[in-house]
């Protein structure tokens, strides 16, 4: 088990997969299986250098949204959130 964070963002890992992020505050447990953002670049012409993840995540209250992080550099930071 890993945590790496960012400014705002934490992130816990289990075999280099998402299982949990706190994000502005609040807590998320991912509740669906993460793809990683790089399998659905598949068949690009121009591959790129990209380590992400786009996962379900579900907080306290059973709000659940769907988050993109992607990492820069050592750090992760939330690309993209859908409610």
């Amino acid at each position: 088990m890993s945590v790496l964070h960012a400014t705002g963002l934490r992130v816990w890992f289990e075999g280099g997969v998402p299982y949990g992020l706190v994000w502005e505050g609040r807590y998320y447990r991912v509740t669906d299986t993460p793809t990683r953002l790089a399998d659905e670049l598949v068949g690009m012409t121009h591959p790129l250098d990209l380590q992400g993840w786009r996962f379900q995540g579900t907080d306290d209250d059973e709000v659940s949204r769907m988050f993109d992080i992607r990492r820069f550099g050592e750090e992760w930071g939330v690309v993209r959130v859908y409610d």
